[in-house]
C-alpha cells in the first residue's frame, strides 16, 4: 500500500502569482500572508533597476500595490463571493535610495469587522492599506498607503 500526499491548498501568495501577471513577471516572494500583515518581497535583479543601481520606482510600487492586495485577500476571503476587492487609489513616497532586495509589509488601518459591517449596510466601503519599504538592513525606503474598497458582485 502507497501513502500519497495530501496536496498543499494554494497560499494567497500562490494566488496572487498565479493570477497576477506582474507579480510573476517580478518574481514577488509572499513570504506571508494574514488578515492582519502582508509581507512581500522582491528580489534583487539586474533587469529591474534603475539608473543609480536601486529597483525601478515602478518596481517597488508593484511590490507594495502587492502587498497591499495580499492582505486585502487575506482579510475580506470570505467575503468573496459577494464582493469584489478593487484598489480605489494609492500614493507611495520614496523615503531613500532602495538597494538590493526590497521587503513591503502591509497593514490594515480600519478593523475588518468595521468594513463588512459597512458592507452588511449596503454601502461600499472604503479601507486604507499602509505599506513600508525597507531595505534587507530594516531602513525604511518608501511607503504606500493604498485606498481599497469592496464593491458589491450584485
Amino acid at each position: 500500500m502507497t501513502e500519497t500526499t495530501p496536496a498543499r491548498t494554494p497560499t494567497v501568495g500562490d494566488q496572487l502569482a498565479a493570477s497576477v501577471p506582474m507579480a510573476r513577471t517580478l518574481g514577488l516572494e509572499f513570504t506571508e500572508t494574514t488578515a492582519e500583515r502582508a509581507v512581500v518581497r522582491l528580489p534583487d535583479r539586474p533587469e529591474y533597476r534603475n539608473h543609480v543601481g536601486g529597483p525601478h520606482a515602478g518596481a517597488m510600487f508593484t511590490l507594495a500595490e502587492s502587498a497591499s492586495g495580499a492582505i486585502v485577500l487575506a482579510a475580506f476571503a470570505d467575503q468573496l463571493g459577494r464582493a469584489v476587492p478593487l484598489a480605489v487609489r494609492a500614493e507611495i513616497g520614496y523615503r531613500k535610495l532602495a538597494m538590493g532586495p526590497i521587503t513591503a509589509t502591509a497593514v490594515m488601518r480600519r478593523p475588518i469587522v468595521d468594513v463588512v459591517a459597512d458592507l452588511d449596510a449596503g454601502s461600499r466601503p472604503e479601507f486604507d492599506v499602509h505599506v513600508t519599504l525597507r531595505r534587507e538592513n530594516g531602513d525604511v525606503t518608501g511607503e504606500m498607503t493604498v485606498v481599497w474598497t469592496l464593491r458589491p458582485s450584485n
